[in-house]
């Protein structure tokens, strides 16, 4: 009986109890609402489990956007139509109540130049004034109503510090947002710090809005830099840093064949952040029902490497994604198909060959015989592990096409020893004899599959205690045929 029909035919003797419960006298009116409650709390998980199981589902992650605040004395400085720091936060605020009621995102305010009055430096005047928690935004405004600015502009310590402000988490976008009106006064290095940040997957790339006057060049190594040399411009710059990083971006994989058409599909793609190496995502490519690559929403403020999981695998160089537009990523991959096969009746259980690039010693892959593996379009060298091992070299693989490979049925040596001892086994090469494989010590028969060939097999008996004791035999071995091998004396 199905699991749906079990729980339907349970809510239906629910039911009928219910229903009798209200048949019952008036006088147990109470005892009757304590049975019905406790009827429907049994009801529910049965309920509950004919619905589709969304448990799995994936959570949106919480992005986490962390306000790196200049107060430094110089925001004291007139600027348009009032002092630096009161426009700063007046926009602010303004942008701050926007994000106040969107979902999954958490808000934290770090504060520099603000403990300490100048002169005289002090370069370790940062502090993360609001922590991030859910609905702060309050308590980050009041924060900014109350900040005077005094000291000095040490960045690079800020972002330093900014590595222990983002709390652990498994499903979180970290962003810094740094706004600054001038440049790095303490000696630091904030292209080195932003770096060493992505580089340990703390953050995404940093945002740098630069107040007053264009420091473009000096923030370009630090993150994505906005210029807002007026007061629009840096509505317009805190506008733009919110849209990158609330709004999706959308992207599809062109998989092309040797024509240069998106053709190949079905194979995985790893999407690595490229500073930390952290693997971000893995997609298995598939076309949709229009016969094009699949669209995939891809967070478009991390700076990706890509690796196709084709053999071998193919990897892209760093790329960005552009916001507001289908971003296509095209990527050289074509392929074909390679069958390795053994003539005549299956002797072999479980025979392997090693797959490598042509004139190349790396392993590219270890394939069954009688299975079908795709590679990319080229040419390559297999190694049969059979015995002998096989070589066979420059196997050309074509696009859309299976290269089949077929080697010779094996036959079987039945090697018979009067006892234990020591043996070895040998395939002739004109005069020279290559070791192919050591006898089992402890067995007086063995049965081994091997290629056609000439062979010789030699061997010692454990007791005999001479050289001169040591038998050999030569033989040969033809395709399907079982050749029995004696080395008695």
């Amino acid at each position: 009986m199905s699991c749906l029909k079990k729980h339907w035919l349970s809510l239906m003797r629910q039911l009928a109890i219910i229903n009798l419960l209200f048949h019952i006298n008036l006088k147990h009116t109470v005892r009757n609402i304590i049975s019905l409650f406790l009827i429907l709390l049994t009801i529910t998980p049965a309920l509950s489990q004919t619905r589709p199981d969304r448990s799995r589902d994936l959570p949106e992650p919480t992005t986490r956007i962390l306000f790196v605040f200049d107060a430094s004395q110089s925001m004291y400085a007139r600027w348009q139509s009032d002092m630096r720091i009161n426009i700063a936060r007046r926009l602010l605020n303004n942008l701050l109540d926007s994000l106040e009621n969107v979902d999954n995102v958490e808000l934290a305010l770090r504060v520099f130049g603000h403990q300490k009055q100048f002169p005289p430096q002090d370069c370790d005047d940062t502090a993360l004034e609001i922590p991030f928690a859910p609905n702060n935004v309050p308590r980050i405004k009041n924060k900014l109503r109350t900040i005077v600015p005094r000291g000095t502009t040490p960045i690079a310590k800020s972002l330093e510090k900014a590595a222990n402000d983002f709390p652990h988490c498994d499903n979180c976008r970290n962003i810094i947002i740094l706004i600054t009106d001038g440049i790095e006064e303490c000696g630091g290095d904030p292209c080195a710090a932003s770096r060493e940040l992505q580089e340990k997957g703390i953050v995404l790339r940093p945002f740098v809005i630069g107040i007053g006057r264009d420091f473009r060049a000096d923030f370009e190594c630090v993150g994505e830099y906005y210029d807002a040399s007026s007061e629009e411009q840096f509505v317009i710059a805190l506008n733009a840093v919110i849209t990158q990083i609330l709004n999706q971006t959308t992207a599809q994989v062109n998989l092309l064949d040797i024509y240069g058409n998106p053709t190949e599909s079905n194979v995985n793609m790893s999407f690595y952040d490229y500073y930390s190496g952290a693997l971000r995502y893995n997609f298995i490519h598939t076309m949709n029902h229009r016969g094009n690559p699949d669209t995939l929403v891809i967070d478009h403020l991390t700076t990706y490497k890509m690796v196709v999981h084709t053999i071998p695998p193919v990897q892209t160089d760093s790329f960005k994604l552009t916001l507001g537009k289908h971003n296509i990523i095209a990527v050289d991959a074509p392929q074909g198909y390679l069958m390795l096969k053994v003539a005549g009746r299956p002797l072999y259980r479980g025979l392997q060959a090693i797959i490598r690039k042509n004139n190349s010693m790396e392993t590219l892959n270890v394939q069954d015989f009688d299975n079908v593996e795709k590679y990319l379009v080229g040419t390559y060298d297999i190694e049969v592990l059979c015995l002998p091992r096989m070589h066979i070299n420059n196997v050309e693989v074509a696009q859309n096409s299976t290269t089949t490979v077929e080697i010779p049925q094996p036959g079987i040596a039945v090697i018979q020893k009067p006892a234990s001892g020591y043996g070895s086994l040998y395939v002739e090469e004109g005069h020279k004899l290559r070791l192919i494989y050591n006898l089992q010590e402890g067995n007086t028969q063995e049965s081994i599959i091997l290629q056609p060939g000439s062979y010789r097999v030699v061997f010692r008996p454990k007791h005999a205690r001479r050289s001169i004791n040591t038998v050999e035999r030569s033989f040969i071995i033809e395709s399907g045929r079982t050749e029995t091998v004696r080395v008695f004396m």
